[in-house]
């Protein structure tokens, strides 16, 4: 159990303290839930009854929203980002593995650094690089000549292709796959001629891989994501796509082969990425999103049908229907007018 003081915190994340610097936390937790041993934080105006009633020994807020109520609070203009920094000092996650497990394999001249950790029943493979304090889960596999660069984590099942580069400090969360083959097939008198895809996919650095997502090697040259990106549950990237530094791509998003994604853009749930298409930087789709060609500025861009209720729903429906012989008639009045 980590314990800290609200002054080696407020140190930690650049916060001032209100209250007693002395005081110890051990964990965090959320504004209603709190004990006195935990820090909570206010970040939206919603939950701001809810400081008055809560146990928490210190709230993150801004100075504004100190009103007293609380025994002890860090101050600080950007209370959220404080409690991702607080919540990094006090993180009890398990390794993923410790020490080298009996029943892993590793071939003869693969590269191990220093610290690095196999759990049970993971395969490392001929010519792998594996670097210094890489923690490898149980049930994983790291194909042949893959480099995984230090400090990065891989979770249970997680599989790894033959010649995938992954940088430093990566997280791949379980049942992820990278490197698996691109949908890449020719057509011959009704049948389907397979193409090897020969390329590779490279993963920079800080990038986290959410749960069953799938990143597909590239035809010819690499798949590529570059540093920095954050990419959600289930999501599925096609053949030689690239995606720029900082994006985060939301849960179930598909995006298809050879697509470019910006730098910092920001994906919702769902949104669906034609193939061969550019997207600038900064963009940001809302979620379930249909994109079918080059988005060139920057911007919010949206699609597809928001909830409403029921009875609603299935009269826009029956006026859907009607909307090409209504169209019809407009322009024969049109006709009449002119």
């Amino acid at each position: 159990m980590t314990v800290m003081t609200l002054q080696e915190l407020a140190q930690a994340t650049g916060a001032s303290v209100r209250g007693d610097q002395g005081y110890q936390v051990t964990g965090l937790a959320t504004l209603r839930s709190a004990k006195a041993e935990h820090i909570s934080f206010l970040a939206n105006e919603k939950y701001r009854s809810q400081v008055a009633e809560s146990s928490a020994g210190c709230v993150i807020m801004r100075a504004e929203d100190d009103h007293g109520e609380a025994t002890n609070a860090l101050i600080t203009p950007q209370p959220y980002l404080a409690y991702a920094r607080v919540a990094q000092l006090l993180d009890n996650t398990p390794a993923q593995a410790k020490g080298i497990h009996p029943t892993a394999v590793i071939a003869e001249g693969v590269a191990l650094g220093s610290d690095v950790s196999v759990g049970a029943y993971s395969v490392i493979e001929a010519g792998a690089v594996i670097g210094d304090q890489v923690q490898i889960g149980n049930h994983c596999t790291v194909g042949s000549n893959a480099h995984i660069g230090a400090y990065t984590r891989l979770w249970s099942n997680v599989t790894i292709y033959h010649g995938v580069r992954i940088g430093q400090h990566c997280t791949f969360h379980a049942g992820a796959v990278i490197g698996g083959d691109g949908f890449g097939w020719a057509s011959e008198n009704g049948k389907w001629v397979k193409i090897p895809q020969l390329g590779a996919v490279t993963i920079g650095d800080y990038v986290d891989i959410g749960v069953g997502t799938t990143i597909d090697r590239g035809a010819l040259d690499d798949t590529v994501i570059e540093n920095h990106c954050i990419i959600d549950n289930q999501v599925q990237i096609g053949h030689n796509v690239f995606v720029g530094e900082g994006t985060a791509i939301a849960g179930q998003v598909g995006i298809a082969g050879s697509t470019r994604i910006g730098r910092g853009c920001l994906i919702g749930g769902q949104a669906g990425l034609a193939g061969h298409i550019e997207i600038a930087d900064h963009v940001q789709l809302h979620g379930q999103a249909m994109v079918t060609k080059s988005i060139e500025q920057a911007g919010v861009y949206a699609s597809g049908n928001p909830v409403v209720p029921q009875g609603e729903w299935a009269r826009v429906g029956v006026r859907y229907k009607q909307l090409p012989d209504l169209f019809k008639r407009v322009k024969a009045l049109e006709t009449k007018l002119k």
